[in-house]
């Protein structure tokens, strides 16, 4: 089974994290009795579930983004302010 990231898992709410928990349990059984067809589609079920903490990372990123950029411009308008006088 393919885990998600350590930030990804994250961001998954408690609810998603049980179940993200107990479908890699499942799968990874099934991988051990050989049964790579079934653990397939637990994997995909799996890739479902953390599509809305991917989202949630995604959103932080743009976010961090953001506030670089205000801090960025902010240091801008600070310089040209001190070149005026």
């Amino acid at each position: 089974m393919r885990h998600c990231s350590v930030q990804v898992r994250g961001l998954l709410t408690r609810e998603e994290l049980d179940r993200y928990n107990g479908l890699i349990e499942a799968g990874t059984y099934l991988e051990d009795q050989n049964k790579y067809d079934l653990a397939y589609h637990v994997q995909k079920e799996i890739d479902i579930l953390i599509l809305p903490a991917i989202e949630r990372l995604k959103e932080k990123s743009r976010a961090r983004d953001r506030a670089t950029e205000e801090y960025l411009e902010s240091l801008r308008l600070a310089e040209d302010d001190d070149e005026d006088q």
